[in-house]
């Protein structure tokens, strides 16, 4: 059997990427293709309560902790979700993935992409995406839309834009050096324009022949 095709959404908090997966989930389940979709951190049981720790903003947790907490997240649904599904040759949809914690972590709060990503390495077993879309915006502008539409902001977003900003050129760096792998769109586009340029890129790499 062939193995699946792995899909991660990227982008700072309030880039959009839950509407644009909808978005690409209808269209996938219109080709009726084979498709999981999870999200980061989360997934499973475990790492669901792992991410509401992160997540509340009445924690605190130092740096090192949240790396950790958030590797240990990625390496329980890649072993028990993402793995499985794409061994059974599915398509798979993540909301966010290791790119995250380089740019969150190791930009964010500066403990280095090296060290993060060496550390999350080791928690996904080397498993990278395929293609990781991102969804490039500014950090108070995806902040402004996240506290329109949530009415409140978690941890992570509490820190404010100069955090936001630090990810969002990490993002940058990370997908200048990585081009084959990243498909970076303005998140200022209307929502349409967004879903145009992904659905052709996924017909572009065959992804749904997969």
């Amino acid at each position: 059997m062939k193995r699946g095709y792995f899909i991660s959404f990227e982008g700072v908090d309030g880039c959009g990427k839950g509407t644009q997966i909808e978005k690409l989930k209808a269209y996938f389940e219109e080709k009726k293709a084979d498709v999981l979709y999870t999200r980061e951190p989360g997934g499973n049981v475990v790492a669901e309560k792992i991410r509401t720790i992160l997540h509340d903003p009445e924690n605190e947790i130092n740096d090192t902790a949240e790396m950790l907490l958030y590797a240990a997240a990625r390496a329980l649904v890649t072993e028990t979700i993402i793995e499985p599904a794409l061994e059974s040759g599915k398509i798979v949809v993540c909301d966010r993935f290791i790119d995250s914690s380089v740019t969150f972590q190791g930009y964010g709060r500066g403990l280095g992409a090296d060290l993060v990503l060496s550390v999350n390495k080791i928690a996904t077993r080397g498993l990278m995406p395929d293609l990781t879309i991102l969804l490039d915006l500014d950090g108070a502008a995806g902040l402004a839309r996240n506290q329109g539409i949530e009415g409140k902001l978690d941890r992570m977003e509490m820190e404010g834009e100069w955090l936001q900003n630090k990810v969002r050129a990490g993002y940058l760096e990370l997908a200048e050096n990585d081009p084959e792998r990243f498909l970076v769109i303005d998140a200022t586009k209307t929502r349409e324009e967004i879903f145009e340029i992904i659905k052709a890129e996924i017909e572009k790499r065959g992804v749904i022949e997969c």
